[in-house]
């Protein structure tokens, strides 16, 4: 499972002209879902997002973490994290997991978040999306399961 996450003092993303989910301070994490990736996966990921120390304290120092600040969390599913483009000028998406298998854990991985005390807001699985961000810092971070256990 990976994520791309960035530190945004505010956030929507709309569907079909409709805004599906909107923060103010906190994260907006691209999420992408590969074969093999279980709920240990997520709950591993959870735990570290909640937890990553990104935002700033009185001292301007990262030292605080979404927890700390009350912060929410955009989550949007973003399959196109397994597009491999090395081949070619065209990505393929082979390591993608098949939709039924990413849509359950990436639901999972949110309420597994929520669980955690983190608000969470999302898009809509599968549709067409339109993502809107004010990238504070700028700060982007890359996270994955399989390079964190």
């Amino acid at each position: 499972m990976r994520m791309v996450v960035q530190r945004a003092s505010r956030a929507s993303v709309t569907v079909e002209g409709r805004v599906t989910g909107a923060i103010d301070c906190g994260l907006v994490v691209l999420v992408g879902v590969t074969h093999g990736d279980t709920e240990r996966d997520a709950d591993y990921l959870a735990d570290k997002l909640v937890n990553l120390r990104i935002f700033e304290n009185g001292n301007q120092k990262m030292d605080l973490s979404l927890l700390d600040i009350k912060g929410a969390v955009l989550s949007v599913s973003q399959f196109t994290l397994y597009g491999d483009c090395r081949k070619g000028r065209r990505p393929n998406f082979m390591d993608a997991a098949e939709p039924e298998a990413a849509n359950r854990l990436y639901q999972y991985l949110n309420d597994r978040i929520r669980s955690l005390g983190v608000p969470v807001e999302t898009g809509v699985f599968g549709a067409m999306m339109q993502v809107e961000l004010v990238n504070d810092g700028p700060v982007t971070l890359l996270l994955d399961s399989k390079k964190l256990f």
